[in-house]
Formats: structure tokens, sequence, C-alpha cells
């Protein structure tokens, strides 16, 4: 304290007040309480611009460029920019409101020190509790062009530097935290940017850097506990384009959409023109990084993805509790997987894409004295024929599968202990299994070898970790996912009072006030729903009902403990009849079949529904929960399997005068009738993925005072892989 206060004496002061303020001169900054500086060029409100320049914050100094009521996504500017300067010492920033809050450029030996960074730019999520929104998903692909900083906001951003120092940062409510592109040498540790919605640390052609004992925790877009699991390429930690050498030491990367999301690249694989004519394409990727004492764990997809690269090494990681997989290693050659802990991973895998490691022509890969438990499947290898093989990476590079060891590793508990599949071949020896349900599957070919050899060397990491700071165990009491909590901008930080709605069934809504033990006080200002609050250990619920068939909407005011939030929505109280059956037939082809199938299984088999949300995921009607209880014990036998079925429902609403808009998430084809209307609303009748479908109609005043009410029909059909089915509708407007 007395160095700094010293510090603080011995520069001359600095009372932002103006855009455009340049500073060529070590200063201190003072900004007045409650000042709101706009960035209105978008070259930075406080710029720095020269050499071995030191500029601290006052205590208590927020550099703010927008006032709090403004949205995330409205926010733009640039709160402090560091240009071509080598040397300079950035202490102490708080700074709010901008879509960057520190830029710097050519800025080698930065120091950037002790920073607070919250409320900066994020988009507006779409997703919600009932169904994942494809424009949530963000695109990481390309950044030579600043396309990160631009589309996606950071706390800090740095280019082109070497020798960076940046340490002690917190960042919270915004989308993203440091930003790195071709950044060399540089020293991250001991920063804290977690609960963001998209990237704690990413890094583009960034490498020979040390990142060490930092928090990346819940850093996550699209998810949805129990209901969708996609992340969405959010990421704790973001590595594109040809990152290497990096060493990443006792760093927390839980609760992500991934705790690490690494691939090699376009460049690298040649989905983008070559550099130069002879760009050589032998061994690019993001290669020889260290991943060592790192916690990732708990994330929506995969606790370590991976993909195109060589000679990383991955050593004493907890990876536990992903809902896909722990490592995915697509393509990776000459990794060592060494001293790891694999617990409790594929709960919610897609297919056989599951459990604790997973890689798809996986090459020379060692994985060896590693703790698997209770895993979905422990190992999994395979090798089918894929397209990649006639890309420029694919030709530079040896795609044969062989050379791949599992040693000295002990499985407990997995369901599968590890499966091989197509063209590949494993050296396996010294592994104990207990209580495995199926210690091997061999299948399409794979060549099993279990004569016994050396057991390979584990090297040490090249550099030791370094900061005060110990964030790996620090958040053990939001261990699981079910403490990934999302709002729509992002997951709640459980720090404050938040009112979050929860999955619905269109004719009754919830919603739980964290944390727990507050009591909600509800005014409710309109709508024809029932309110109840249910007390809760993991936090009071409001449950909302419809009193009466058909849709209403509602508004109501929560209050609790100095808490006030106003929320509003609205339910549809349908009953839907329907029914699924198999099909032998291409309904593409042949409609008079599927109908034909479709009348005889309406007429001989419905069920009754209360919404259509039926994520079917890689399975079928015989798979879903709520379809087998719909249907009885024997209704359930008739079910059709996960692939080639179709679906269809119906019902009958009284739907107000006005506006309404139709969405449909399906996969595959999709139809949806309305019977005042002569041709379908929505004809995605084709093969296609996951794809959401929007339409708008018209219910005049005749339709609205029909006593038998609007028909809706919902045709749909599955041919084969991943199915789904949704429909929502409300009302837009007059």
């Amino acid at each position: 304290m007395g160095i700094l206060l010293l510090l603080l004496q011995s520069t001359p002061l600095l009372v932002l007040e103006h855009d455009d303020t340049v500073v060529r001169a070590s200063c201190t900054v003072r900004v007045p309480p409650g000042l709101v500086i706009e960035d209105r060029n978008g070259d930075g409100v406080l710029q720095i611009l020269g050499d071995d320049i030191e500029v601290t914050f006052e205590a208590g100094s927020v550099l703010r460029g927008a006032a709090a009521h403004v949205p995330l996504d409205e926010l733009e500017g640039i709160g402090i920019r560091v240009e071509g300067g080598r040397g300079v010492h950035l202490r102490g920033p708080a700074v709010e409101g901008f879509r960057c809050a520190v830029l710097a450029r050519e800025a080698d030996e930065l120091k950037l020190l002790d920073g607070s960074f919250q409320r900066n730019f994020a988009q507006r999520l779409l997703s919600t509790p009932e169904a994942e929104d494809g424009a949530d998903w963000l695109w990481p692909h390309r950044n030579d062009a600043e396309e990160w900083r631009l589309q996606y906001g950071a706390a800090i951003s740095v280019h082109r530097s070497r020798g960076v120092e940046i340490a002690r940062n917190r960042v919270r409510a915004q989308q993203n935290g440091i930003l790195l592109d071709r950044v060399q040498d540089a020293v991250i540790y001991d920063n804290d940017a977690s609960f963001l919605s998209g990237w704690g640390l990413a890094m583009w052609r960034s490498s020979g850097n040390l990142v060490s004992r930092n928090a990346f925790d819940f850093c996550i877009r699209g998810y949805s506990h129990g209901v969708y699991n996609r992340g969405q390429d959010s990421a704790g930690i973001l590595l594109f384009e040809q990152c290497s050498r990096n060493h990443f030491l006792e760093n927390s990367a839980t609760h992500g959409g991934d705790g690490v999301f690494g691939f090699a690249g376009r460049e690298a694989l040649g989905e983008e023109p070559p550099p130069e004519e002879d760009f050589d394409y032998r061994e690019r990727g993001c290669n020889a990084n260290w991943f060592v004492g790192n916690d990732f764990s708990d994330a929506a997809a995969h606790g370590l993805e991976l993909t195109f690269s060589f000679h990383n090494r991955i050593i004493e990681n907890q990876v536990s509790g992903n809902a896909i997989c722990g490592l995915w290693l697509g393509y990776c050659q000459q990794t060592l997987i060494a001293n790891n802990t694999f617990a409790n991973n594929g709960d919610a895998g897609y297919g056989l894409e599951r459990g604790g490691v997973n890689i798809d022509h996986s090459r020379e890969n060692l994985i060896v004295r590693n703790e698997f438990l209770r895993n979905a499947c422990g190992v999994h290898l395979w090798q089918l024929p894929g397209n990649i093989a006639e890309r420029p990476w694919g030709l530079a590079n040896r795609l044969d599968g062989q050379g791949n060891v599992l040693a000295g590793n002990r499985f407990t508990g997995d369901r599968v202990g590890f499966h091989l599949r197509g063209s590949i071949g494993l050296a396996a020896y010294l592994n104990e299994f207990g209580s495995v349900g199926e210690e091997r599957r061999i299948e399409d070919g794979a060549k099993l070898n279990e004569g016994i050899a050396p057991m390979p060397l584990i090297p040490q990491a090249r550099r030791t970790a370094i900061g005060e700071a110990r964030p790996v165990g620090a958040r053990a009491a939001l261990a699981g996912r079910r403490q990934i909590l999302m709002t729509e901008w992002g997951p709640w930080d459980h720090a404050g009072t938040v009112l979050s709605r929860l999955p619905s069934d269109g004719a009754r809504a919830s919603y739980v006030l964290l944390p727990p033990g507050l009591e909600p006080s509800v005014e409710l200002r309109s709508g024809e729903v029932t309110v109840r609050v249910e007390a809760d250990p993991a936090g009071a619920r409001l449950v909302l009902e419809a009193k009466a068939p058909g849709w209403t909407a509602y508004e109501l005011v929560v209050r609790a403990d100095g808490f006030e939030q106003t929320v509003s929505g609205s339910l549809l109280a349908a009953e839907w009849e329907a029914a699924f059956f198999a099909t032998d037939f291409d309904p593409r082809e042949d409609d008079a079949a599927w109908h034909r199938a479709a009348s005889e299984a309406l007429a001989t088999q419905p069920l009754k529904l209360r919404s259509l949300r039926l994520p079917f995921g890689g399975g079928g009607p015989a798979d879903l929960a709520s379809l087998r209880e719909a249907a009885g014990a024997d209704g359930a036998k008739a079910l059709p399997g996960a692939e080639h079925f179709g679906s269809i429902a119906r019902t009958r609403l009284q739907l107000p005068e006005g506006l309404w808009r139709v969405s449909t998430l399906s996969d595959d084809g999709i139809r949806v009738r309305v019977s005042t209307l002569p041709e379908p609303l929505i004809g995605n009748w084709t093969w296609h993925g996951p794809t959401r479908d929007v339409a708008e109609f018209r219910v005049n005043a005749a339709a609205a005072a029909d006593p038998s009410g609007i028909e809706l029909l919902v045709e749909h059909f599955e041919l084969d892989g991943w199915a789904v089915l949704e429909f929502e509708l409300e009302r837009v407007g007059d």
C-alpha cells in the first residue's frame, strides 16, 4: 500500500471528463463519480500513446461508456486504447459500458494489472429454457480482421504484441473476457473471467504463452439442464488457428460450453487460401501445448476439445461431469494423456460420442496411468471413412490410425471400458477393470494388441505455475451442471438475486427465485392464470397455470428483500391428440402412404399431450419417457424406434383476434396446417438437420368468434440420425 501511495503522489493527476483524452506521460486517472463518457468516434475515450507510460486508476474511479439502463447488446466504443507503445503499465482500471473495455495493439511488454470489468458488451440470448435458438451459436473461425472484438466485444483485447503480462483482473456480466490475437510470450495469471456468455480467454494465432492459475468458470451459452446441452461454441478457453507451445497450468475452466475448445484452424486445414504458394500443411495445428493440473469439468459439451493437432500433453487434470465427453481429440496425433481423472462423463452424449476420451482418426496417441470412473465409455477410438483425407491437411499428414497405446489405466464402474471401431489399431496392456459393464467392445475390423511393452515415460512440463490464486476447487460448492442457470444475458453468477424461468410445457410456466431462502410476494397485473409459490430448498418456485383452455398473456411483479422484477409471457393450454408410427417408405416421395399411416395411427392409438416439445435426440418415440407414460404400459410397446417414423398431432383452440406466429424446430420434415388457411403455413417437408421455421397468420373477428375454435395440425417425419419436434405459438400483434 505504501508503494501505491507513493506512486499516486509522484505522478500528475488526470481528471478524465472527455472523450479522446490522450495520455503521453505517466499519470493517475480520476473519473468524477457517476460520469458517463461515450466513445463517439470509436477510437477510445482514454488513449495511451507512447513508450514506458504508467497509468493508474484512482481507487473508486470507474470509466463508464453508457448509463446502467442501456442494454448490453447496444453498447459500443472502446474505453481505453493503447496503440504502438512499448512498456505501458495500466493498473487498476475499472471500465463498464463499452463494446471493448481495453484495446491494445502492437503494445510489447504491456502490463495490465488489477482491473475490474463488468457490464460491457454481450449479445442477448434467444435460446429459451425449452428450446435452443441457432442464432446464438458463435463463429470463432475468422479473426485476422479483429472479428472477435468487433462482433462479440471483450474486457481486454490485445493484438500483435509480445511479452505482455495480464494479471489479477476480474471480469463479470458480459460476453468475453480476454482476447489474444497474435500474442507471443505473454504471462496470463490470477485472473477471474467467469460467468460470461462467450469465452473467458480466447487465443488466435498466439503461441509460447503461459496461462496460469486463472478462473474461467461458467463461460457458457446454449444450455438448459435436462433439456439441451449444446454449448454453442462458448468455452472457458478458446484456441483457434495454430496456437502452439502454450502452457495451461492449474486453471479452472468448469461449467463452460467446453472447458477448452481448440481447433487447428481453417488455414491449417486448407479451408482458406494458403498465405503463400508453397505453404506446408504438414503438422499444422494447435501443437505442443501443455495442459497440466487444470479442472475441465461440468461442461455442456466437452471438457477439452482439441482437433487436427500434434504433440499436445494433457497431464494431471480433473475432467468430470462433462455432458458429452471429457476429451474430444478428433484427428489428433502423438498426444500424451496421462495421470488424469475422468469421472462421470457422457450422461448426455450424442450416440457413440460419449464418455472419457473420444478420438476420431486417432494416431500414435498415448493414454497412460489415468483413472476412469463411472463414464458412459472410458476410451473410444475409431477410424471410419471421411472427407478429411481429401483436403490439403489430410493429404499432407498420415491418417493410418495406428500406434495408439492404452496402458496402466484403471477403469471402475464405466459402462464400457474401451471401444474400438473401424481401421484403428491399439496396444492395450496393464489396464485394470473393476465393476465395468463391458470391458471392451471391438467392431468393424479394429485391431487390438495386448502384448506387454514398457510403460511410456511421462515428461515434466517445461514451465511451472505462477500466481497466488488457487482456482482449482475454489468453487467446489457449485459442482455439477445443475448449477448452470441461464438468463437472457448469460449464466447466473451465484452472487446476486435472480428470477429465472424454468422449462415450460406450454400450459404451465415456472420461475425460480435465487438464492435460496427468499420469500417472494407476487402481484399479478394481468392474465387468466393462477399463481402459487412453492417453498423449495433449491429456491422459491413460482408456478403459473392457465385457468381455461386456450391462450392467455400474463404480467406479474415479483418482490423479495429489496429485489423487484416484472416478468411477462404467455400460456398456451392445449390438448394435443397425437400419434406416432413407423414408416418403411420415404415420405418425401409417397405422401399418400404417409397420410394413410398417419390416419390409421391417429384412429387406433392416439395419445393425449399437453405440449409438442419432443427432443428425440438420437432416439425415437419409444425412448421418450413422456410418450411412454402417455401411452401406458400396453401402448408404449407400439411406439416406434429411433429411425424412420412419423408423427401427427392436432388440437383446437379459441384464439383471440390478431396476428399469430408459429415457430417449429424439426429434424426431419415438418408441415403445419391451420384450418383457416388453404395451404400449409409451414411446409419444410425435407430431410434436414435441426431447423427452425417461423411463419405468421392472422385470426380475423369471424374466426375468433367461432365456438369450434381453430384447428392446428402438425405433421412430421424422421428418416435417420438426430430427431426433434417442437411447436410454439405466440401472439405478436393486433
